[in-house]
């Protein structure tokens, strides 16, 4: 996979000791890949990730993976907070909610799943911690969104999708999503809207319906 370098000033260390043992993966939400790869280059927006795919496949890297990248701001995951500085940031390019949002072409895709497995191959990333944007930052994000093949990555060695028929946890719906990793601090609707975008893209609605605790107890179960 050739990947092509355009360095991002907005960076610095990691934290002396802490291991790379998560992956998010964003939208750029932004009406063009340009336009994107220029504010995460950009001193003055502070934001930066690791890696940007465009639509095409091409890969960009703006930021070391030994270096801490800033993409994913207030974020929480299994107990632990400011996640920059133990993950690795892909920002995919994609106008997202606000601009029309579409479907992540087989190419774009394609080339996801290679630098996502590259990235597993160089770290202890558990596929519970391949994670959504909306997953660790449920109450102000939501990519990289429902129409986003988290099913199709999974079935390649990227992230956790269990099947239907999997064992099932136990406990109620606040203990299912922090079992899965998700703080549980939120209203229950932002909670299961991320829950759903992730694991449920067929209805992201909020409600706790028989099918989304189902899906809840699978996945939890899976996570643990």
């Amino acid at each position: 996979m050739r990947i092509r370098d355009l360095p991002s000033p907005n960076q610095d260390d990691r934290p002396a000791g802490q291991a790379i043992d998560m992956l998010v993966l964003h939208y750029t939400g932004m009406e063009s890949g340009q336009a994107a790869i220029d504010r995460l280059r950009d001193p003055l927006a502070a934001v930066s990730s690791h890696y940007v795919v465009e639509e095409d496949g091409t890969v960009f890297r703006l930021v070391e993976e030994e270096r801490r990248a800033w993409h994913a701001g207030i974020s929480h995951w299994r107990g632990a907070s400011g996640l920059n500085g133990r993950s690795i940031g892909i920002e995919i390019v994609n106008p997202g909610h606000e601009f029309g949002y579409r479907p992540f072409p087989a190419l774009q895709m394609a080339a996801v799943c290679d630098l996502c497995l590259d990235i597993l191959a160089r770290h202890p990333i558990a596929a519970r911690d391949v994670v959504a944007h909306s997953d660790v930052a449920p109450d102000r994000k939501e990519d990289p969104g429902e129409l986003f093949d988290w099913q199709g990555l999974a079935a390649n060695g990227v992230g956790l999708w269990p099947g239907n028929a999997a064992p099932q946890a136990k406990g109620d719906a606040i203990e299912l999503l922090g079992a899965i990793g998700y703080r549980t601090d939120l209203p229950l609707p932002v909670l299961l809207r991320a829950f759903q975008r992730h694991w449920r893209p067929s209805r992201v609605d909020g409600q706790l319906d028989g099918a989304t605790l189902r899906r809840l107890r699978t996945v939890a179960a899976a996570a643990g």
